[in-house]
């Protein structure tokens, strides 16, 4: 099971909004959603990556000389993401993202901050991207790490068979569960599918596992109003897993990632939301009974 091989793209120490205490997060490449504001766009694509920053780009040519087909020179060949260019890249305008690893080099790189997890009453967050696309390697990594000990948290968008996030939901201690538009129609518009998948799924893990936190991105101009967020609450209201509503205000850092990817985006409404808007849309969670967090 150790042999399990994954595709990453980053592994991040030190994280405290990814569940409680200090946590190692491990980020999993792939994504059902395509979210206008994901701020990991890096995440999105099942395949490994080239990122590439004009700015950090001092022409030197040692791309050019490391890559082994001339795809950068534009000889017609199409790149084979062997990630040479980006490591012959002395500045890192080029950087790769994406890596295969096995169960044992997460679990290893995992288990290096088990003093922190213990001081803190931390563990290992699954992110993304979607972990359940690659619920196999979801699986063997959480087993490996429930075996060691460690708190085991997965943050999912929810779109997903509804029996894989069951079984996920069997290995982890913690579920993070997104929750984006309550409108279908909207929610197909920004993210590229309609939401009843995600809510029943919310519906049947809320059956079977006692301790859900649900994050709900509020970006402006998408779902940064009452009426959104009254109906989320009124379902949540109904779900007594339920131990917490985090409200993370949208910031756009994603956009110049996605742009170094190739991949320009719709462009959004400005995003700064005062504390008085975000006030105002926690007050439906409040009246419904429930704990509610501005931030991770």
């Amino acid at each position: 099971m150790n042999d399990f091989r994954g595709l990453i793209f980053n592994i991040q120490r030190f994280s405290v909004h990814d569940g409680p205490g200090l946590r190692t997060t491990v980020f999993f490449k792939g994504c059902p959603l395509r979210c206008e504001w994901c701020h990991n766009p890096e995440s999105q694509v099942a395949t490994p990556e080239i990122l590439w920053s004009e700015s950090r780009c001092i022409h030197c040519g040692a791309c050019l000389k490391a890559c082994p087909t001339g795809a950068i020179a534009g000889e017609g060949v199409p790149c084979i993401l062997c990630g040479r260019c980006a490591e012959g890249c002395p500045t890192g305008a080029r950087e790769m993202m994406g890596r295969e690893v096995t169960v044992a080099e997460v679990v290893a790189d995992v288990l290096r901050d088990r003093v922190f997890y213990e001081e803190s009453r931390g563990g290992v967050t699954f992110s993304g991207g979607e972990p359940l696309a690659q619920a196999d390697f979801l699986f063997a990594c959480l087993e490996s790490c429930r075996r060691e000990g460690l708190h085991t948290a997965l943050d999912t968008c929810g779109h997903a068979p509804a029996q894989v996030l069951l079984s996920a939901a069997r290995l982890s201690d913690l579920i993070l569960f997104d929750v984006k538009v309550m409108d279908s129609a909207l929610h197909e518009r920004f993210t590229g599918w309609p939401n009843e998948m995600i809510l029943e799924n919310l519906r049947a893990l809320s059956e079977v596992h006692s301790n859900l936190w649900l994050r709900i991105p509020v970006v402006a101009g998408v779902n940064d109003d009452v009426e959104n967020m009254a109906a989320v609450a009124a379902l949540a209201a109904t779900l007594p897993s339920i131990r917490r509503v985090s409200l993370l205000p949208h910031h756009d850092l994603g956009s110049e990632k996605a742009l170094r990817l190739g991949r320009p985006r719709r462009a959004l409404a400005p995003t700064a939301l005062s504390g008085e808007t975000l006030a105002r849309l926690a007050g439906p969670f409040e009246r419904a009974g429930l704990a509610v967090h501005i931030g991770g």
